[in-house]
């Protein structure tokens, strides 16, 4: 452990990092303000369509921050396991010239989206103050939720990298796997609207689903329906922290398995 956090390593990181984001928005006319604006416009987008026009979520308080919060979060998982699945091809020169350690490709990665997340969730932060909103004790379970949602995104980059490095098509499968997912998490629609118990449990099993509402409930509206609510049996509860803590663990271990590797196959 000590040696996975020297200070060689870390400071590669840093610099993998910093490397990130000028490469990112080289170029761009509004540079880092992307990172911001982004989510913003799909959330404008969204709430027009979705709220404005097909009225959902009208009985939901502060819908508006509810949706938005959801958009940031989601935003952020599909950033990073995007990310994080070209990280290694990416840097594939760096690792055929110099031996480093492959996982801090893949981490840089995800502190790059990380710092997009954080920088997002203070814009949902200025609205809740602009708008009012009540911010309880509760908004202490956050962190826990936002840690879990990296945890599982994490687990998936590194299967997404490993697999990519041998098979190009998984960009193309994870782009259809990305837009199922955006729907069958509710990020657009409250979760009250769907009548079957059973379809509500179906969908809270996802750790990106659980993560989201659990965020939403501590920073939003108590009003957001959660796993908790769903399910009567407290064990069950556990099922989208069991699935976090399973892929996570496959992604290590698979990334560690194929990681000697990869200079020869990129």
């Amino acid at each position: 452990m000590k040696h996975i956090f020297s200070k060689k390593n870390r400071a590669l990181l840093s610099e993998l990092v910093r490397t990130d984001f000028k490469i990112r928005y080289q170029g761009s006319i509004l540079g880092y303000a992307w990172s911001l604006l982004k989510p913003l416009l799909l959330f404008v987008i969204l709430y027009i369509v979705f709220v404005k026009f097909l009225k959902l979520g009208s009985g939901i308080p502060n819908y508006p921050i509810y949706l938005l919060l959801g958009i940031v979060m989601w935003s952020f998982f599909a950033e990073m396991t995007g990310l994080g699945m070209g990280s290694i091809v990416g840097r594939g020169d760096l690792i055929r010239k110099i031996r480093i350690p492959r996982w801090i490709i893949v981490l840089s990665s995800s502190i790059t989206a990380l710092i997009n997340l954080f920088l997002n969730l203070l814009i949902v932060f200025v609205f809740l103050l602009i708008n009012s909103v009540d911010i309880t004790i509760s908004i202490l379970l956050l962190p826990f939720a936002l840690f879990q949602l990296y945890l599982f995104s994490l687990g998936v980059s590194l299967i997404l990298a490993t697999a990519f490095v041998k098979y190009r098509d998984v960009t193309h499968i994870w782009d259809v796997v990305l837009q199922a997912l955006f729907y069958l998490t509710p990020i657009l629609y409250p979760l009250s609207i769907i009548t079957r118990t059973s379809f509500q449990k179906i969908l809270l099993i996802s750790p990106i689903a659980s993560t989201i509402q659990n965020a939403r409930y501590a920073t939003v509206t108590k009003e957001t329906m959660t796993i908790g609510q769903v399910f009567s049996n407290q064990w069950v509860n556990m099922i989208p922290i069991l699935i976090t803590v399973i892929t996570l663990t496959i992604g290590i271990l698979y990334f560690k398995k194929e990681s000697k590797d990869f200079a020869e196959n990129l």
